[in-house]
């Protein structure tokens, strides 16, 4: 009798034990198997150097990175990458007298909701170099909050090669009867804190807005998989 019960307790724990083991140890490992990563955009070259999978050399590749910069924001402080380090930054372009406020309204909804999170940060970059006596104020009027929302602007002749080259966007510049007018790619884009680019987003469009909601959460699953993994 009493070797029964022995052999019906282990039954019972074996039963208890095995959704425990499926779900502390395979489900992670499959939920890993399963994970994807974000593209990376822009030139990439294979590199001299090497990383090791699973015992077996696995050439370095160098993506394309949005390289430093030197710009004035809002509160007329000098930012640069250091500025960002280890963050991940959404950035747009814009210029005051736009006729369209929409993406300032995008981008505000956006600051709402990782208004806590530290890891996310957000720039709108002025394509109007004039905007830098106006930032300040148009700042206060879309709540703008310098470190967590900078709007930066300077000189049209290191900015627009920053846009075309670093961004790869469109900017042009016009002069007509009426003033200046500023044609310019309408997208947000995801920067990783690598500085480089992991997605494109139309600034006016709900559902481009909602995928790039969703894949600022991916990016911040990615980076803290990263560190677990000592990357």
């Amino acid at each position: 009798m009493k070797s029964f019960s022995i052999s019906k307790t282990l039954i019972l724990v074996s039963i208890l034990a095995v959704p425990g083991f499926l779900f502390f140890y395979l489900l992670p490992h499959f939920a890993k198997n399963r994970y994807k990563s974000l593209p990376i955009y822009g030139e990439k070259k294979v590199a001299s150097t090497f990383h090791s999978v699973k015992g077996k050399k696995i050439p370095d590749t160098i993506y394309h990175t949005v390289r430093d910069f030197k710009l004035i924001n809002q509160n007329s402080d000098a930012v640069n990458w250091k500025s960002y380090e280890n963050k991940i930054v959404v950035l747009n372009l814009f210029y005051t007298g736009s006729p369209i406020k929409d993406v300032a309204k995008s981008v505000n909804a956006l600051v709402e909701e990782y208004q806590k999170n530290g890891l996310i940060k957000f720039i709108s970059l002025s394509v109007d170099p004039t905007d830098r006596d106006k930032i300040s104020s148009y700042a206060r009027l879309i709540k703008a909050q310098a470190g967590k929302w900078d709007l930066l602007t300077g000189d049209t002749t290191s900015v627009y090669p920053f846009i075309r080259k670093d961004l790869m966007l469109d900017v042009i510049h016009s002069e007509e009867t009426n003033g200046s007018k500023f044609i310019y790619s309408n997208q947000m884009i995801l920067l990783d804190n690598q500085h480089r680019i992991r997605g494109y987003y139309e600034a006016t469009n709900a559902d481009a807005q909602a995928k790039l909601t969703d894949e600022i959460k991916v990016l911040v699953a990615e980076d803290l998989r990263n560190l677990k993994d000592g990357r």
